[in-house]
């Protein structure tokens, strides 16, 4: 069974909240409350009821202001703080600079810190170690531009952004092959990303350290390794990079209260 040390939590706290603008001018949106609470506080109590006790929070925008939340709370973990404030990473940057953090983990999960859900992150962590899997991209079948793209054994094969008709591939035989065919004889599932992912301890180590996608990191990964969709079906799931969106989770938060 999982153990407390086998898994480290990551939460991604480090963005500029570019989409929440009139609630992020003065703080980071990791502390933008949804119903009374910060988002990092909603992400940190539901790592800990799946029974993580080592979490790790990059900051950049307002960094200060999470660091200081953090001393300032008693949360039943242990957390480390990965300082991005002289230069913002990305999402796969942050992972690399952090990666000396997850030395003493089998595995860690990936949390964006403007999501909320009640996914069972306890049993997929264990799943997860029990697999042979490099990586695990949890996703849904929901509508968004951008998807990722897997074939018919769930590898990741490339990303794609519909509005704006781009492409990235792990083969560029691919690329060439769905060019020919056309996109309706070329087996590729489109999965929407969760914002929640797991990997070996290790798996970033051998990448520099500077800013850069997690999205490109994984399609490079996913030319030697296995880099899995694995779906999701929670009972909510709120991306909550946009007010309206932070609207839409509170009345539904509400409206489901115990």
């Amino acid at each position: 069974m999982t153990s407390q040390s086998d898994i480290t939590a990551m939460i991604l706290a480090a963005g500029l909240g570019t989409r929440l603008q009139a609630l992020t001018h003065n703080k980071p949106k990791a502390l933008v409350e949804l119903n009374g609470k910060p988002l990092l506080q909603h992400c940190i109590e539901h790592l800990i009821d799946n029974g993580f006790r080592h979490i790790i929070i990059n900051v950049h925008h307002f960094g200060e202001q999470i660091i200081d939340f953090v001393a300032n709370h008693l949360f039943n973990a242990e957390i480390q703080i990965s300082d991005e404030r002289d230069l913002l990473m990305d999402t796969g940057g942050g992972i690399v600079k952090a990666t000396p953090l997850f030395k003493d983990s089998k595995a860690v999960l990936v949390h964006n810190v403007d999501i909320i859900s009640d996914v069972n992150l306890k049993a997929l962590c264990q799943q997860f170690l029990d697999s042979e899997d490099d990586a695990w991209l949890l996703t849904q079948d929901r509508e968004t531009n951008r998807k990722l793209l897997f074939d018919t054994e769930n590898q990741l094969v490339g990303w794609m952004n519909k509005a704006e008709r781009q492409y990235k591939w792990v083969d560029e035989n691919r690329a060439a092959l769905r060019q020919v065919q056309g996109p309706q004889l070329c087996d590729f599932k489109e999965k929407a990303f969760s914002g929640l992912h797991f990997f070996r301890n290790d798996l970033f180590a051998a990448f520099e350290v500077k800013p850069q996608s997690v999205i490109d990191l994984y399609l490079h990964l996913a030319k030697t390794k296995r880099v899995v969709s694995v779906p999701i079906q929670p009972s909510f799931w709120f991306d909550l990079g946009k007010p309206e969106q932070l609207q839409s989770a509170e009345n539904y938060l509400k409206e489901h209260a115990k």
